[in-house]
């Protein structure tokens, strides 16, 4: 993998920590066997980095794991030879990773079809974007390769179409907005992400739908997909998500994850060319916290 650098004045490890998002103790290791070159040649970890310097990042090996198939009982919403889509319930990781390898949507998947992409690797077959475990709603699912790249140029030029529903903290006086503001790991929490300005650029508009005394009930349009994108911005303009466990530090109204569901899903299909568009409804527990706000 190679990467131009676009800021300069950071360590090397600091700068790979936030572009590539994995652990400086990785990068250090990497830096140590010489899997990462600076300009051609090998550095040191407090090396610093500047503009137009060229980074070769050696091969990044996923940890010692095994996806198994469960059965466990998945809403498709679609399903051809090529996609799955699939709405996600709360609580549901994405896919296995270190510590916790057990009740994904992947070990569904795996046990549901025996035909998914393997790009993303053993442990994300099928997996062509995310959304949070505490995060309900759509995702589309590749079963093979070419769908998997189909798709990924779509998400990767911005042409799918995401919509969200979500309540936040506070009364929102505009009606619509635009968050343009780059997000990247957290420096002081790794489990985190922030906006900052050396972060990636990540893009939300929000349009609000109604008002209560002291939330607001939104729709939001990604523009771009940066990890807890809508959460962090959100939280950024001092309208954090209600029920986020992680951002905002506000009281949980419950344990039924937070406020936020992917409720649209819209994409060119990657054997017929056809545009096509779904939308599930918000899951009760979505429901029941919006009826006790409203009283």
């Amino acid at each position: 993998m190679k990467i131009e650098v676009e800021k300069a004045q950071k360590r090397i490890d600091q700068y790979l920590m936030e572009t590539l998002d994995i652990s400086r103790s990785k990068i250090q290791k990497m830096i140590t066997e010489k899997q990462i070159l600076l300009n051609g040649k090998p550095v040191k970890s407090s090396t610093s980095v500047k503009s137009k310097d060229q980074i070769e990042v050696g091969e990044l090996k996923e940890e010692t794991m095994t996806a198994i198939p469960e059965n466990i009982p998945l809403d498709i919403i679609y399903e051809d030879e090529d996609v799955i889509v699939v709405n996600k319930p709360n609580g549901m990781v994405v896919h296995p990773a270190v510590g916790n390898t057990h009740g994904t949507l992947v070990n569904a998947l795996l046990y549901h079809s025996q035909n998914l992409s393997n790009i993303n690797g053993e442990f994300r077959p099928g997996i062509v974007h995310r959304i949070d475990a505490d995060t309900t709603g759509l995702l589309m699912v590749a079963k093979n390769n070419k769908a998997h790249e189909f798709l990924a140029q779509q998400l990767e030029e911005k042409k799918t179409h995401r919509k969200y529903i979500a309540i936040v903290h506070g009364v929102i006086n505009h009606d619509t907005g635009t968050i343009d503001a780059p997000i990247g790991r957290d420096l002081n929490d790794r489990k985190k992400m922030a906006v900052m300005g050396s972060g990636k650029k990540a893009i939300t508009h929000f349009k609000v739908l109604e008002r209560f005394q002291a939330f607001t009930l939104i729709e939001l349009q990604l523009e771009t997909g940066r990890t807890h994108q809508i959460r962090v911005h959100m939280n950024y303009i001092g309208h954090p998500i209600l029920n986020d466990p992680v951002y905002g530090k506000r009281k949980l109204i419950d344990h039924t994850g937070q406020c936020l569901h992917a409720k649209e899903l819209g994409f060119i299909h990657p054997r017929t060319k056809q545009y096509m568009k779904f939308e599930c409804d918000m899951p009760q527990s979505f429901k029941n916290i919006l009826e006790q706000i409203k009283d």
